[in-house]
């Protein structure tokens, strides 16, 4: 649920007044340009372009990066709007395999609070948005839980019930699946893809339950209890929707989870009951299978959670998380560490693929760390010679990245484990990226498994010697030689 007030030109203002940072070990850069209208949701799209929803919601901006690969000296442009009708905020979303952006449902549409079902897609080479229909019987959708499964097919959970969905993206059909052992109904709570292509779940009606869901045979089995708490109370008691004649009561809150590249799973709450402060858990999975363990992580502290918040995974391991205050955190494997760089309540997080964090479209986040060169994708068959014009094909390994990258506290998901081609030139250092599109699959950490995708070199590139590059949640590969003539 994300019952707030939004104020964009006044966030921008807060968020450059806030900047630079104070705090030694990272800093933050405003941009060059700031994002028309604001920036309620960031996308990456395979092109290298971030794709954002405008603060009027209706509107939708890219930014592009420089001839250098500048985000920071990039600049925006407005892109086709929504079909007419659909205004929504607080969606379930994606980028799937093709490139493409889907998102489904909202729990508001033209700021009303309607759970409303409709569903769009975008192509991002034709600029256009296309509606589609929801899964058939779902008069709801509103803000729920979805994620992309490994063979690219996008599973979606209905906010008032247990009943799940997948879509085939290439028919744009859905294929409603089994739902067996569901603890508590879908509201509220986020979905999570692990490396063997199950969704992780932090309940929130039912909390401290955690629970796993296995497509392949579509049942849920829980995975013991989380140790802290992680639901806050709601904010409301109920809520009147379809003109008066359904009331929805909120079970509550629960803040993002990111999954790390040592395999554990960082989960954040928002203040339960009682508490000013909110909690964190960390999951490890069973070596050979099961339930694995949770324990209690660090508290964040007094006045402060992570309850309907965003975060994302920094390349090096480590998890930069937003405070319901604005203030941003980063945990370790151990500690949770206030950077003292603040946004406005609710920015949005996006992994940028020079392995920055573009903090509410306005400014970006460097760390310090870097990331183990284990794990960067690796290259191993890729065209010597590019022709402008025409599409390759590349193989290599970990091109997905280790982790989802970003989470919300249940909608707004803007996962990046796709990979990205970007291409330098040697003469000039221009930095292109080439559109990916047609992963082999959509998973995580798939480590040693041959994995490929597809590349389209733009018909403006220049000639002349270049080196290639796969980039995943901000990591990049080692580089290749080409030549493109």
């Amino acid at each position: 649920m994300r019952a707030k007030s939004f104020s964009w030109p006044t966030a921008l203002v807060l968020a450059a007044a806030l900047l630079p940072s104070v705090a030694p070990a990272q800093t933050s850069v405003a941009l060059k340009n700031q994002p028309p209208g604001g920036a309620v949701l960031g996308f990456l799209l395979t092109d290298g372009r971030a794709f954002f929803q405008g603060g009027t919601l209706k509107n939708w901006f890219t930014l592009t990066p420089d001839n250098t690969g500048s985000y920071v000296n990039g600049t925006w442009k407005r892109m086709a709007p929504l079909p007419l009708g659909y205004v929504p905020d607080a969606f379930a979303s994606a980028v799937l395999a093709d490139g493409r952006v889907v998102i489904a449902g909202g729990e508001y549409n033209h700021n009303l609070f309607s759970l409303t079902d409709l569903c769009a897609i975008y192509d991002p080479v034709a600029n256009q948005w296309t509606s589609f229909a929801a899964p058939a019987g779902w008069d709801f959708i509103g803000d729920s839980p979805s994620a992309v499964l490994p063979d690219g097919r996008f599973l979606l959970g209905r906010k008032l019930d247990m009943r799940i969905a997948a879509l085939d993206p290439t028919s744009l059909t859905w294929t409603e699946l089994a739902s067996t052992g569901k603890a508590d109904f879908n509201a509220e709570e986020g979905w999570t893809l692990l490396p063997n292509g199950t969704i992780l779940t932090y309940d929130v009606k039912n909390a401290p339950n955690a629970e796993i869901y296995n497509p392949a045979t579509q049942v849920w089995s829980s995975v013991g209890s989380t140790v802290a708490n992680l639901a806050s109370p709601p904010a409301v008691a109920s809520i009147k929707f379809d003109h008066g004649k359904m009331v929805y009561h909120p079970p509550g809150e629960v803040g993002p989870g990111i999954l790390r590249p040592d395999g554990s799973f960082f989960a954040t709450g928002g203040a339960n009951k009682g508490l000013t402060y909110g909690k964190t858990a960390i999951y490890t999975p069973a070596a050979t299978g099961g339930a694995g363990s949770w324990a209690a992580g660090p508290d964040f502290p007094a006045g402060d959670d992570a309850g309907d918040s965003f975060a994302a995974l920094l390349p090096s391991g480590d998890v930069l998380v937003e405070g319901e205050s604005g203030e941003l955190y980063v945990f370790n494997g151990t500690t949770l560490t206030d950077t003292k760089i603040r946004t406005v309540n609710d920015a949005p997080l996006l992994v940028l693929p020079t392995g920055e964090v573009l903090v509410n479209g306005s400014f970006v986040y460097r760390e310090a760390g870097a990331a183990n060169p284990a794990w960067a994708p690796v290259i191993t068959s890729a065209p010597s010679v590019l022709t402008p014009g025409s599409s390759y094909e590349i193989t290599g390994r970990q091109f997905n990245g280790l982790s989802q990258a970003h989470a919300f506290g249940d909608e707004l998901q803007t996962a990046t484990n796709y990979p990205l081609l970007r291409i330098t030139m040697t003469a000039s250092g221009q930095v292109i990226y080439a559109r990916t599109h047609d992963h082999s699959t959509m998973g995580v950490a798939t480590g040693s498994t041959p994995v490929s995708t597809h590349f389209d070199v733009p018909a403006s590139m220049p000639s002349g010697a270049a080196s290639l590059q796969v980039v995943a949640n901000g990591i990049a590969s080692a580089a290749v030689a080409v030549t493109v003539q």
